[in-house]
């Protein structure tokens, strides 16, 4: 069977490339942070303009992608007042996670007071290589000239002078290890048609300095800056001449700032297109256009494109643009220039933040892009690895000759990456791979699946051909659903919390495309976007998946392997005749026990009441959907199985778990049984779970995980979060009937044991421990999200392991014995008790953002005034109606 060609080298390489930031400016001290608007991180906007820029869709989509980093509403003033409590608690460890991922910077200093910003040296901490300084020509020119504005010197002397001190300046900066490179903003100092100023005459030049001096000596105009277009362009001329010709070998880049500024520029002088004549006079200097020269990008793209000594660079597009305005910059780029010729660049300012979302707003775009490009065949996957590097990384250290402490892996080598857990979207794969994937399996039908808040299976079914018909035409397979549909309970009634306005795309994840579960299907699973392409944090597959990249940031992985206990029963032939149960226990479960020989000895009989022949439908059903069953045993009650599957990377391991549970369920029903994961269908008999086995593993090989300290402090995590864990592992009242001493159900108290089947924790083996307070009406995300986002911030925090090894029954133990142990806690009594201990839990509630614990909690509350009202016979068969 052809197996479907995906882009994960492609994505492993736009995840994991260092980012060489060859435009910049130092961030604030800290005394200074609070005197300048934190909004200017995705506008250009100043004064009273930047509060319009709130209803910008920059904005709101920088708002959107803080908070998801901070854990915070989605509001610009919950953004603000976390970032206020970052820099006054964490500040150094919150500056570093905002430069995540950035190599070095190129810093033009330049653009403040040194009293009020950090060196271009201080912002080594916080990137893997030493960063650079970019040399402003303006600003070194005013800096000259008003030293000079204190001597006594006049006319062609006080030039001459200015002049000498001025080339001194930047022969030295050529020669400084510390120096990338040079900057102008005569963008800003009357237009980038300044070429006819070498045809001045220096009397002429002398005059105007003679003018500044005068007026800044009689103090009836202070000399603050150079805003002379003669002398602005004289200056960087002199600075030009001078890389041409003192640099014999290497010759360091001028950087015109060019296009998207604020309104000191007059927008009409700013097109790149006027350095034209420039550039022709000096064809040995290099010139980075910065900013894509927006909104004259196709100008940009031409002149990188037509001269060997000019690039262009798509800084402050990310952030200051819509996500279609950027993407719409980097296609017309592409449309003409070479990308060896293409730069990248967050002009971060002042605030670290704004380099945070640059550096995620790029990555993701370039997926958008270059996923286009693959699929129509203008690229192949090789050389889009290629372009990303380029761009990100290599054009920048060979124009600006940058030694970095990175080197960059192989084509060969992100292909054999271990899979991060990358956003999902129809665009990660070529259509025709999903085409011939699709074909393959020669099915009729398409499902596509999420699972909800109250854990019950979704899904929308789409007849193939229209399937083929979308992917042929190279549209991406995408579904509008309501927003409602994360806020529904099972009856379909909305909680109050929500309403019927508002919709998501529901994107397939093509690598969770399975056979099943039913002859001539074929199932994935998706995930919730906003209209805009942004993820969507309230979506449950996409929540574990940031969980996931999470602790994948701080070099842990994990592996699960899930068991699947359920109950088989037979159609109830009296229902017909008014009987309150429409299912009653299997007729051939007489001598049914754990693992008992006899539960199978009909196994290949037919007739009514023999599940025997599901059996077999079962397991053939998962082997060609490739789920590997690694154990198929009777349990305890009568009718009740196991099914014990193979170990997988986690987000891989909960997809699996739930298109198990769809097989099962199908093909139970073709023979006439129902399936119930009801936890305690009978009170006489041991309750279903859904134990999770979980092996600790390194991501990056940074961690021995078989070193006791690093195993205990993640299961520590869990230990000190238990209780509020709970309230998604145990996410239905009728939860709490299973949870009860001495029946290897995990018990009531918090605690582990080596071996131990009456702890809720389970050692079993160094890193691979089982955790058994899970059981099938929980939503394997949400309930897996929770118990590795607590346990890597126990690794990330060291937790120590304070819980002693309990070795026997914990309901046992004597007072002095729970104390010698640690054990102090129990678990909550209900579900109610259960959402007040979370909610309680206020650190494991911003591991897990709080936007969703808020509305898991409302659900919650919801589905338990529907439930609670019901008798205990009656809400035990409208839960196992749908469970």
């Amino acid at each position: 069977m052809a197996s479907i060609h995906n882009l994960k080298p492609l994505d492993a390489a736009i995840e994991t490339t260092p980012i060489i930031d060859n435009h910049a400016h130092p961030l604030l001290k800290p005394a200074y942070l609070s005197k300048f608007p934190l909004l200017s991180i995705a506008t250009e906007a100043h004064g009273d303009a930047i509060e319009d820029s709130r209803r910008s869709l920059a904005h709101i989509r920088a708002t959107k992608q803080l908070a998801q980093i901070l854990g915070c509403e989605e509001t610009w003033e919950a953004v603000v007042s976390s970032i206020e409590r970052k820099r006054i608690e964490t500040p150094d460890a919150w500056t570093k996670r905002c430069l995540d991922g950035i190599e070095t910077i190129l810093i033009d200093d330049g653009l403040d007071g040194a009293e009020k910003v950090e060196s271009y040296f201080w912002h080594d901490a916080f990137t893997n290589s030493n960063c650079k300084r970019i040399v402003r020509i303006e600003a070194l020119a005013e800096d000259i000239i008003r030293r000079h504005c204190a001597l006594s010197e006049f006319g062609g002397l006080l030039l001459k002078h200015i002049l000498h001190d001025f080339e001194s300046e930047i022969q030295g900066s050529i020669a400084s290890p510390d120096v990338a490179g040079f900057k102008s903003i005569i963008c800003y100092r009357g237009g980038l048609d300044f070429s006819q100023v070498e045809d001045v005459e220096m009397p002429e030049l002398a005059k105007d300095i003679n003018e500044i001096a005068n007026l800044h000596r009689s103090g009836e105009r202070r000399f603050e800056r150079l805003q002379h277009p003669r002398l602005n362009g004289f200056f960087v001329c002199v600075a030009a001449k001078l890389i041409r010709d003192k640099s014999k070998f290497y010759k360091k880049p001028i950087q015109f700032h060019t296009g998207l500024g604020d309104n000191d520029i007059t927008l009409t002088k700013s097109s790149p297109s006027h350095l034209q004549k420039f550039i022709n006079k000096y064809p040995t200097v290099p010139i980075v256009i910065l900013h894509a020269g927006y909104p004259w990008t196709r100008e940009a793209a031409y002149l990188a494109m037509a001269y060997p000594n000019v690039y262009v660079d798509t800084g402050e597009v990310f952030p200051c643009l819509s996500r279609q305005g950027q993407e719409g910059v980097v296609k017309q780029i592409l449309e003409l220039c070479p990308w060896s010729k293409v730069l990248w660049s967050t002009d971060g300012h002042w605030f670290p933040e704004m380099y945070a979302i640059a550096t995620i707003q790029v990555r993701s775009v370039l997926k958008t892009v270059l996923g286009e490009l693959v699929e129509t065949g203008q690229l192949n996957e090789k050389q889009a690895v290629q372009l990303v590097q380029d761009i990100l990384f290599n054009n920048s250290k060979k124009l600006y000759n940058l030694e970095v402490e990175s080197s960059l892996p192989s084509f060969t080598e992100l292909a054999q990456m271990r899979p991060q857990a990358v956003a999902a979207s129809s665009n990660t794969y070529s259509p025709d791979s999903v085409l011939e994937k699709l074909r393959c399996l020669d099915a009729k039908w398409l499902r596509i699946y999420w699972h909800d808040y109250t854990s019950s299976a979704r899904c929308r079914l789409i007849p193939m051909k229209e399937v083929y018909k979308t992917l042929e035409s190279r549209k991406p397979v995408a579904l509008s659903i309501t927003k409602a549909s994360l806020g529904l309970l099972q009856t379909d009634a909305m909680i109050p919390e929500v309403t019927s306005t508002g919709g998501y795309v529901l994107h397939p994840v093509w690598d969770t495309l399975k056979a099943g579960p039913a002859s001539g299907h074929v199932s994935c699973y998706g995930e919730f976007r906003e209209l805009d392409g942004a993820e969507e944090i309230l979506c449950p597959r996409t929540l574990l998946r940031k969980t996931l990249e999470k602790a994948m940031s701080h070099g842990l992985d994990f592996v699960l392997g899930f068991e699947i206990e359920f109950l088989v029963l037979e159609r109830n032939p009296d229902s017909a005749a008014g009987a309150a149960d429409k299912y009653r226990a299997l007729r051939s479960s007489d001598g049914h026990a754990w693992s008992a020989a006899r539960a199978m000895a009909d196994w290949g009989a037919a007739g009514p009441g023999v599940f025997g022949t599901a059996v077999d439908e079962i397991l053939g059903g998962l082997d060609a959907a490739g789920i590997k069953v690694e154990q198929f045993h009777p349990e305890s009650a009568p009718g009740q199985f196991e099914l014990v599957l193979g170990a997988l990377p986690a987000l891989e391991a909960c997809d699996a778990l739930l298109h198990a549970r769809q097989i099962l369920e199908a093909a139970a029903a073709r023979h006439g049984f129902c399936v119930t994961m009801h936890p305690k269908p009978f009170a006489a008999a041991c309750g279903s779970a859904s134990h999770v086995h979980m092996s600790l593993s390194s991501a990056d090989g940074g961690y021995d995980t078989n070193k006791p300290e690093l195993y205990e402090a993640f299961y520590a995590g869990i230990l000190r979060h238990f209780r509020a864990i709970l309230a998604f592992t145990y996410a239905s009242p009728a939860s709490y009937e299973r949870m009860m001493d001495g029946l290897w159900a995990g018990g009531r108290w918090v605690t582990w044991g080596t071996q131990n089947k009456e702890t809720p924790l389970r050692k079993c083996e160094g890193a691979h421990w089982e955790l058994k307070v899970l059981d099938g009406l929980a939503n394997p995300y949400f309930a897996m999200a929770a118990i590795l986002a607590a346990g890597a911030d126990g690794v990330v925090t060291r937790a120590p392991l304070t819980w002693g090894d309990c070795t026997t029954d914990p309901a046992k133990l004597t007072e002095e014995q729970r104390r010698e142990l640690g054990v102090s806690e129990m678990f909550p009594m209900n579900l109610t008790e259960a959402l007040e201990a979370l909610w309680a839990d206020k650190e494991l509630c911003q591991l897990l953002y709080p936007r969703f614990v808020e509305r898991y909690i409302d659900v919650k509350k919801a589905e338990l005034a529907l439930l609670q009202p019901m008798k205990a016979d009656q809400r035990r068969r409208w839960i196992m109606d749908r469970y």
